[in-house]
Order: structure tokens, then sequence, then C-alpha cells
């Protein structure tokens, strides 16, 4: 801006940009940011006052005037004026001192930002010593004009808004380039909340968690990697070959977590929740939760042989050792806390959502309303791969699920555990951005990068990030910047690969000598004390194994025991019809002065005459079920897309006010419930959302927790969640819960991404009882069905295939009668047909039997008989036995189904359904009728699918072609 552009201005006006630019150069116009840096003699003339302005700031400054933050008291800025004050005659004269400090003053306040925004980049974190990247941005001879000492003693701390040591920037300098670009480094700049960065300036700045540890406390932590080196030392040389997945490069991670579950102890946790993969976890096993050394040198030798395994109560067949959970209690300064590490597959990040929904089941008070979810209750920990972290979608997922009122923890601890590589692949073939914890940004994540050979800074670390969790209930990750001693397990060779890399590291001495060499040259421990150590733990894993080594050569198998698997039969289901009436008018109740929407008030009206008249359909069921539930203190929780209204507008558990917006769920304010129903809407994710409900249902098994897919079809977003932990959790972990899963489900010529739920994924996947499968095709069957679930004392998941079209279909709905007497049938007869008379039976399952049976052809069909599977797995062999059994004369046994032969139930029940019909004395096995072998699940266009959908409904019932 030249001075004849800036002559015209008045100084009021100039004044409040001064302000502004002194607070955050970023935020005002760059022509102005250009004036303010530039101390332009010509500029200074035409706006002689702006000298005297930066003037009263300096001297405000330097007497020491602070705000309540401890930030400079600037001066009101003069107000502005209508016209441009007159300027008085001056003499030309040279730039003046003054005009030099304000240009000094801009630069000194670039270059706090610089530090503050990219200090990160010129910090020392890397232990194999790699030099760091730098920016020009932080020299400070480099910028316009330099900052020599001389001009860095006249400008005062304050005024640049430190909070460091120091009355000058010559003073403070050196401590800020030791806060920002030493062993630890900071990532906060990006943050959008101004209040968060102001108090993570002052926090990192004024060294608040850095504070020096006592003798004791360093001779402790000394000693803490001391073991954590000698776990994996004697490991290694005791079973030669295995695998350990050594923590070696980042064994300060085992004291960060100590420091971790010491400070939730203290701020009233009662549990700390651990998701970590494999690398590290046998040592976190081992000294975080305090798994007994015998219980993890067990699983290397062998304990858990074939006869251990089929005894397992839950026929089980295990998982490798650093798959396995963990959880005890601890002590702690504070008291005892429980520390549990989470289950996990090789998926690598799979476990982060499932360790959110442990820790928010845990949270969770459910004895009533909508629940009430105390975030200091428990602590989540998620250990991160570097390589994973960037790579793995399912962390954004679980990133996303943060702040949501549904599924916030109160703030997630994420460490990542940062080898510098992934398993052969450099950084630069992983990702795209430089740091490995890039992503958490894009979430207003604070980030904390450090050296992992710095233990005390690395305590630091955890405790900045506990304090800001604390005072914000927003997550923070620390980067723990390492290396990996050894290739990607103990069998592996880096040095094919990494063969720098690996050089380097050969010649690194492991933490525990670096940090024990630092005490001794301070006189805190002496040489025989580092090795001491060292030798100590050593000592006692020989000890433990040798004692181990003579009972397992004793062991004598244990005795086999099994538990019922299937305790359905006997659960009550029914509820007596006047509490069924009592509860439906409950469930229509609104506060007074909330208006519901005219046109949903009249469909929910019907509700009423449903209950008296019969057509009870399915959200009806539904909210029947939960409602009754609730008052017998079973908790529920439901979630899912659009699930508060339904996809397809059915539920309506959740009431919009037209006039206020407010809301109002009618199933959070029964007045003899005692137990909580919560309900959310999802975010648009299958994967994290899915596996937060499995978490969840695993840490609340009192609890009936539910998830539903938008479509059916969007369930396989969320594949490895159903093999790795829903269906093979209780074979590989002892793990179930009463987890369902709402899949809409049903052809009717919409696609073939809105069609399926691929009935046939789950069918292949179910075996040893280990989750129930069901495609059912009434709203009676669906409200004894979710009593069932929740009531069963064998829990199981459970799958259901659920409608689309049949939700509001007359002839699939229920009557009073129907909820008030009976029970979940798995086979359904036909009603409408003389057994005697059958020649034809078909079988089918699901929404083809209303085409089947509401066709043209029906009436004419006296001979056939169509009955419906109901469950499909575990198949009800006998009841279908039965049901066969009871046709005497039938000749020909069909099973009819929509989905492509290579889909649906077919393949999977085919051999159940042959034994079954071998009851059948004059019929050859069964028959297949259904779409042919097909690629794609349906067909995209809606007439072609009617035209297949009728094919199959005549060849069921024994017509020809139309």
């Amino acid at each position: 801006m030249s001075s004849v552009q800036s002559s015209g201005l008045n100084l009021g006006y100039v004044g409040q940009l001064l302000e502004q630019y002194l607070d955050n150069p970023e935020g005002v116009d760059p022509a102005w940011r250009e004036f303010f840096e530039s101390g332009d003699e010509l500029a200074l003339e035409a706006l002689p006052g702006l000298d005297r302005l930066v003037e009263s700031r300096l001297r405000e400054a330097g007497n020491g005037g602070a705000t309540r933050d401890g930030s400079p008291a600037l001066a009101a800025p003069p107000a502005p004026i209508a016209a441009p004050l007159p300027l008085a005659p001056e003499e030309p004269r040279a730039v003046s001192a003054d005009g030099e400090l304000l240009g000094a003053v801009a630069a000194a306040m670039s270059l706090v930002k610089a530090y503050r925004t990219h200090g990160h980049l010129n910090a020392h974190l890397d232990p194999l010593g790699s030099e760091p990247m730098g920016d020009p941005a932080l020299d400070e001879t480099r910028l316009q004009p330099p900052l020599t000492e001389e001009l860095q003693a006249r400008i005062p701390a304050r005024l640049l808004r430190l909070f460091v040591p120091g009355e000058t920037l010559l003073e403070a300098l050196p401590r800020l380039r030791e806060v920002y670009s030493g062993t630890i480094a900071y990532e906060i700049e990006h943050i959008s909340d101004h209040a968060e960065r102001v108090w993570l300036r002052r926090a990192i700045e004024t060294g608040r968690y850095r504070t020096e540890l006592s003798a004791d406390e360093r001779r402790e932590l000394l000693r803490r990697l001391a073991r954590v080196e000698a776990f994996e030392t004697y490991l290694r040389r005791a079973f030669i070959g295995q695998k350990q997945f050594s923590i070696e490069g980042l064994d300060v991670l085992v004291p960060m977590l100590d420091e971790g579950v010491e400070l939730a102890a203290s701020g009233g946790a009662h549990e700390v929740l651990i998701g970590i993969a494999h690398r590290g976890r046998l040592n976190v096993l081992a000294h975080v939760v305090g798994r007994p050394y015998a219980a993890l040198l067990r699983e290397f030798e062998g304990e858990r042989s074939i006869d251990a395994l089929v005894a397992d109560p839950e026929g089980g067949s295990g998982d490798v050792k650093y798959h396995l959970s963990a959880s005890q209690s601890r002590e702690t300064s504070a008291g005892e806390i429980q520390v549990t590490v989470a289950a996990n597959p090789s998926h690598l990040e799979a476990v982060d959502p499932v360790v959110e929904g442990l820790t928010r089941a845990e949270q969770t008070d459910r004895s009533g309303g909508a629940g009430i979810h105390d975030p200091t209750v428990a602590l989540p920990i998620l250990i991160h791969g570097d390589a994973s972290f960037a790579g793995q979608g399912v962390v954004a997922e679980t990133f996303n699920l943060h702040s949501l009122d549904g599924y916030s923890t109160g703030g997630t601890l994420h460490v990542i555990a940062n080898n510098q590589v992934g398993f052969t692949t450099d950084p630069s073939e992983g990702r795209s951005t430089r740091y490995s914890s890039d992503l958490a940004k894009g979430f207003d994540v604070p980030i904390i990068h450090v050296n992992a050979d710095d233990p005390e800074a690395a305590i630091s670390a955890i405790r900045l990030a506990l304090a800001y969790r604390e005072e914000f209930g927003h997550d923070v990750v620390v980067d723990l910047v390492g290396y990996r001693r050894f290739g990607h397990n103990e069998q592996d060779e880096a040095a094919y690969t990494q063969p720098l890399q690996a050089e380097r590291i050969d010649q690194q001495p492991p933490v525990r000598e670096k940090y024990g060499q630092r005490l001794v040259a301070e006189g805190v421990v002496s040489p025989d004390d580092v090795s001491r150590m060292l030798e100590e733990t050593l000592e006692e894993l020989r000890a433990v194994h040798d004692e181990l080594r003579t009972s397992v050569a004793s062991a004598v198998p244990p005795v086999e025991v099994r538990t019922k698997t299937d305790t359905g039969a006997a659960v009550t289901t029914a509820v007596p019809s006047e509490r069924l009436t009592q509860l439906g008018e409950r469930l229509l109740r609104v506060p007074d002065g909330f208006d519901v929407n005219p046109k949903l008030a009249r469909q929910l009206e019907r509700r009423r005459e449903s209950l008296r008249e019969g057509g009870i359909d399915w959200g009806h069921a539904e909210a029947l079920a939960f409602g009754t539930l609730l008052e017998e203190g079973i908790p529920i929780r439901l979630s899912g897309q659009d699930t508060e209204r339904g996809t397809f507008s059915h539920r309506h558990a959740v009431l919009h006010d037209p006039r206020t917006g407010e809301t109002f769920t009618p199933l959070q304010h029964l007045p003899d419930a005692s137990a909580s129903f919560e309900i959310y809407n999802s975010p648009l994710s299958e994967y994290a959302a899915l596996a937060f409900e499995h978490g969840y249902s695993i840490a609340a098994p009192d609890a009936l927790v539910l998830w539903e897919a938008q479509f059916g079809d969007f369930v396989n977003g969320a594949q490895i969640v159903v093999d790795q932990f829903i269906v093979s959790g209780r074979s590989k972990w002892g793990q179930t819960s009463r987890l369902a899963l709402l899949l809409p489900h049903g052809y009717e010529g919409n696609g073939p991404e809105h069609s399926s739920a691929r009935l046939e994924r789950f069918l292949q996947l179910g075996a040893q009882d280990n989750i129930r499968v069901v495609n059912c095709t009434t709203a009676g069957q669906f409200f004894h069905l979710l009593r069932r679930q929740a009531l069963d004392a064998t829990a199981r998941p459970l799958v259901v295939m659920t409608p689309k079209g049949l939700l509001r279909l007359r002839e699939a709905t229920s009557t009073l009668e129907d909820l008030s007497g009976g029970s979940f049938q798995p086979v359904l007869d036909d009603p409408s047909i003389e057994h005697e008379e059958v020649r034809r039976l078909v079988l089918c399952s699901g929404k083809i039997y209303y085409d089947i049976v509401g066709h043209e052809l029906r009436a004419g069909s006296p001979t056939v008989a169509v009955a419906r599977i109901e469950q499909l797995y575990p198949f009800p062999l006998a009841p279908v036995s039965r049901l066969i059994a009871s046709y005497p004369e039938v000749r020909e046994i069909v099973w009819a189904q929509e989905e492509p032969q290579n889909m649906g139930a077919w393949r999977s029940i085919r051999h159940r359904l042959e034994e079954a019909a071998a009851q059948a004395p004059h019929s050859d096995g069964v028959r297949y009728v259904g779409r042919t072998w097909r690629a794609s699940t349906s067909e995209g266009y809606p007439t072609l699918h009617h035209h297949d959908q009728d094919r199959i409904v005549r060849e069921a019932l024994g017509a020809g072609p139309s």
C-alpha cells in the first residue's frame, strides 16, 4: 500500500487494523500486513500518529500490563472518526528508530507464529538421528527486517503473547526454540477453537506438564524400561524363531501407558480400555495389564494343547497369543482400576471402534430414560501403527465418532507406535502426507510428536494429552517416533528391504542403556544399578519358566464340559393383552404443548385402532416389544443410518415438533420402565458404526443392542466386523453377545444394490451355534423374536433379514392375540390347506411367501402347500422334519427363493432340507426353484425383475410360464 493510498485513511481505523494484526497477522488483509511489516519511510510520514500508537503499545507492554490470560494488555484502539485527521506539516526525515522497531515487532510476531505452526519441522524426533527438514520461517536472520540480537533485546516478550520465560524476545527465543523444536513437538494451530489453541499454547510454553521428574521417579522409569527390554530379550533367547512382535525401539510405550493408567485413576476412572495390534502387545499384557509372566510363557510353551481347546466350554478353537484379550485390576496411587486390552484380529485398526463401543458402554448408566453418559468413568486408549493409521479407512471413521452424541467417549488417547516403516513399505510408499498423524488434523485434534528415546518427554506428552482431554473432552494424538529393532517379526530380515535403516538400528543402543547413561552422568544411579535392573528381570523370568516347564510336563487334560447352546424355547415372550393395550396408549402420549406432524399423527393414531381391530404392523410390533423389555429392566440401544425414523419411514421412534423443532422419544418416558432406551442416527458408515455396537454389546451383556443397515446390501461395508468379530469371536476369544443386525432384504425391483443383505454369507459363516439367522414374515414373529433375543439366557448375535414392502403389507400384520400368546416359531405351516390332499410342498423363507400365496394362480392350486422356514440358522431340522412328515401324500418338495441359485439360503441348507425330506416316502429329494446362477444379486430393470419373479412363482406352484 503506497503512502499516497494510505494518506487519506484515519488513524483510528489504522489503529484497529494494527490491533487485529498484533493478535493474528494472518487475519488482516495482505496489503495491510505488508504495510505494517515494511517500516516504509513514506508510509510513516503519511501517518505520523502510527509511530505514537506503536510507542504506546510498547510502553504498555513494558510496564507489565497484562490481561487475565497473561497476554499483553493493549489499550482499546481509538474510535474511528468521520473525516481524516489533518496532517501536521513535518520536515522530511530518515526512517525513525520506532519505524524499524515496528517492522521488527511484526517480524517477531511472524517468528512466534512460525514456531507454533512449523516448529515441529525443526524438531529432533527421530531416535535414529535423521536431520529435521526445517523451515525458512524459523530462521530469524532471514526475516524482514532480520531480527538481530540488538532488535530482539528491544522487543518485549509480552507484546508477542508468549508464555515462555523471558522479558524480551532475546531471552525468550531460546526457550521457544527448545519448546517447539526439541525432542517433543506440537501441531495445534490447525484447531479451529480459539480457547483450545490458547490453552494448549499456555500449557506447552509454560512447561506445566513437563516438570522435572524426581530422582525416585527417574529411577523407577529406568527400572520400568529394564523390565520391558528384559522381557523381550528373554523371549527371543528362550523361544528362538517364535513370533513375539517385539516392542523394542518403542520401549517407552509401556511407561507412557503406565502414566495414562495412573492419571485415569486419579481422574476418577474405573477402567482403562486399550486397543493395540500385535506390535508390543505381549509386553503391554505383561507390564500394563499385569498378566503373569507364567501365563504368557505358557502360550509359548504350547500349554494350550488340542486337549485343552476341545475341552473349552464354548467349543473354541482359540487364537494366537498376540490377539488375545486380558483384563485385570491394577493398583495405582489413587486406588484400584481395571485395565483391559481388547481382543483383536490381524486386521489392523479394526479394533479401534470396538474399543470405543466398549468404553461407551462402561461410561453409560442404563437405569432409565435415554441413559446417562459419564466420560470420566472410563478412558479409551488406542495404539496405532504408523502405516495403518494413514492407510486404514476405519481410522477416519473412528475419529468421526469422537464428537457425536451417541458415540463420544469424552476423548480418546491415540498413540501412534511409529516404527517409521510398514512391514517392508517405506513411508513414502505408504502415505501422501509428511506425518502418519496428519489425518487427525481434519478432526481438529491436537498432535504431539515425541522422540521415543527421550522417556521423560514421552511421559510429559501423556500428561499434556490427558490434561487436554479432561479440559475439553476431545481426542488427542501422540505420535511416538521410534523404530523397529528387528523385522516385522522375529523370523523376518529387515535388511532385505531397508538395508540402511537396519544398519543404523544395529548400531543404536536400547533406550534403557541411553537413559541409564544419562542418569549415571547426573549421579542419579550407578552403572551397577543399570545392569542389575536388567539382570533381575531376566532372572525372574528364568525362574518362572523353569517352574512352568515342570507343570507343563505333568499337566492333565481337563474334562470336556459343554454349555447348552440354545435356551430360547424356555423363554416366555408373550405379554398379556391388558399390558400391551396400556403400553400402546403410553407410546402415543406426548407432552403438553408438543405438536406432532399432522400427517404422522394420523398414522400413529391408527396404532390405537390396530390394537383393537388387528393390523399391528412391523413398526408398531417393534415398539411394543421394546416397551415391554424396558418395563422388564432390559436396556436397549438402537442405532443405524436414519434409524430414528427408519429408512422406510416405519418406525418414528423420535418425534419432531414442526413448530419448534424439539424432539420427543416416547420410549424414553415410560412410567414403568426401569432401563434406558438409546436411539441414534449413525454417521454414514458401516464399518466403524457396526464395530462400535459390537463393542458396546460385549461390554453390556444385559442390554439388547441393535444395529440397522439403511439397506441390507450395505452391510458388506462392515464385512471385516462380521467375519473377524461377530461370528468368530466366541470361537477365538470366548466372546459373544446379544447384538442384533437388522438388514432390510427383499427383491422388489430396486436393482442390485437395494435387494440383498447377502443372506448366503451369514449362512456360510454359521457354525458351532455361533449366530442366529432369521427371515421372519409377520409383525408378531418379529415381536416374539426381539423379546427372545433379549431374554434368552444363551446370548448369541442375531441376524434378521428385515422386510421393506412387508412393513405395511396387510397380510404381514398381526393381532393383539398374536402378541399376547404363543412364541417365535422357527417354522410356519400353511394355515389354509388340508394336509392329506397336498401333493406338492413348497418351502420358502421371507417375502417370496407373499408373492406365492398372493399370486392369481394360488387359488387354483389346492394340492400345493406353502410353508415358511423363519429361522435359517441354526437350522430347525426337527420342526422341518415334522412339517414334511405331516404331509403323508406329498410327491414333490420344492425350495423356492427369489435370490439367485448361488446366493440366498439354498446352497447352505440344501443338505438339511434333503435330510428332512427323507420323512416323505413318496418324494425324491428337494427341487430348486428360483433365479439361475448370477454374478450380480438382481436385475437392474423393474420390468425384467417382475418377469423373473412371476416365473419363479408360477414354477413353484407347478404352473407353466405365462
